[in-house]
């Protein structure tokens, strides 16, 4: 970004926000890839910012809300398990004060609505105009992604924890990358800060993990360090494996491994697919100089283990046993990682992007696909 843009570190970002402005957010991933993120507190909301949004902005506007809120006003998820997409729940419009719903005004309202203290499940209609995204708990510390970065945003304000927020387009109606997101950012003189300088500020005072228990262990791939760390909110437990001298500096090799029975017990794969399995990960870290495995605990639902039978033996899928484990669990490994001082990455997986994990002081510097 160039430096005639207007940009705000965290404390200045909330300062903006609960003053009522528009901010842009910039979510950088691992690739090196930046987009926009237009963003305004949800109580704060006027017809006005969702017109910007609309006109300006281009994007699908969308309202950021915690799950527990969700929760609360009766929203199921649009389809259970979304993998790596955002958690939409079905669509929302004001039961009362609003005309066709469309138009700025109205779904300005039923917005306000949506996060009134009054507000029951009773005061919203299903579908609609406004197109909910569910946060994970815990935030960008958990997932780093449009609804959790608008929604901490509006916490750190001191604020209803929900946000509208809307992708900027650019003129051929592609996401806005590079030059085209410098020039929106100056032509609107909106201010600027960036998704991962607001998950540093987050672990700065916070985490949503905590460690629990320490010691060696001796596996069949040889001699480990174990660290155990629980999710503060939810109670689940999660294990590190670590070996060498871990320095932020210095490479190191890395799994964050969430389980599967078939994959990692069973040891099956899909057709023309290689994994990494729980067993093949740690050897590999074994023979590496440093290396880390984390293993993310996620008991499988009986419809996760059919939908991977199902996926096994080629047939069809239902949606209910879909997945979003893997991605939602990127914040949980990335505390972990930093907590452990791990900084640059060798990584055995697939070449994703993953979101703002600058934050966390991660660096990925290398994929590693499975032999």
């Amino acid at each position: 970004m160039t430096k005639t843009l207007n940009h705000r570190d965290p404390e200045g970002l909330i300062s903006e926000l609960r003053h009522g402005n528009m901010v842009l957010l910039l979510l950088e991933d691992s690739s090196g890839g930046v987009t926009g993120i237009v963003t305004i507190a949800a109580e704060l909301c006027e017809a006005s910012h969702i017109t910007f949004m609309a006109r300006q902005a281009r994007g699908l506007i969308c309202l950021g809300l915690t799950r527990e809120r969700c929760d609360y006003l009766h929203l199921p998820l649009m389809v259970e398990g979304q993998g790596d997409t955002a958690p939409f729940t079905l669509s929302i419009e004001a039961t009362e004060g609003i005309e066709t719903g469309i138009s700025a005004k109205d779904r300005a309202h039923t917005v306000r609505v949506a996060v009134a203290p009054q507000t029951s499940a009773a005061d919203l209609v299903q579908p609609g105009h406004i197109f909910p995204v569910a946060a994970e708990e815990g935030g960008l510390l958990t997932r780093a992604d449009r609804a959790e970065a608008t929604t901490d945003l509006a916490r750190l304000a001191g604020l209803f924890p929900a946000a509208v927020f809307t992708e900027v387009l650019d003129e051929t109606g592609n996401i806005a990358r590079g030059e085209a997101l410098e020039r929106f950012a100056a032509l609107h003189e909106l201010p600027v800060g960036r998704v991962s300088e607001l998950i540093d500020h987050r672990l700065t005072t916070e985490r949503t993990i905590e460690r629990v228990r320490q010691g060696m262990v001796e596996t069949t791939h040889g001699e480990f360090e174990l660290t155990v760390y629980r999710e503060i909110h939810q109670g689940s437990l999660h294990l590190a494996l670590s070996r060498g001298s871990l320095q932020n500096d210095k490479t190191t090799v890395v799994r964050v491994h969430v389980t599967s029975a078939l994959r990692d017990l069973v040891g099956t794969t899909l057709q023309g697919q290689t994994t990494w399995r729980f067993d093949t990960s740690l050897a590999e870290i074994a023979a590496s100089e440093r290396g880390v495995l984390v293993l993310i605990s996620r008991p499988e639902t009986a419809e996760a283990l059919l939908a991977s039978v199902d996926r096994l033996l080629g047939l069809p899928v239902t949606e209910h046993g879909a997945t979003q484990a893997g991605y939602a669990s990127i914040g949980l490994g990335a505390q972990i990682l930093n907590d452990l001082g791990v900084g640059k990455i060798e990584l055995l997986g697939a070449p994703l992007k993953y979101n703002a994990l600058a934050g966390f002081g991660l660096e990925v510097v290398n994929f590693v696909a499975p032999t």
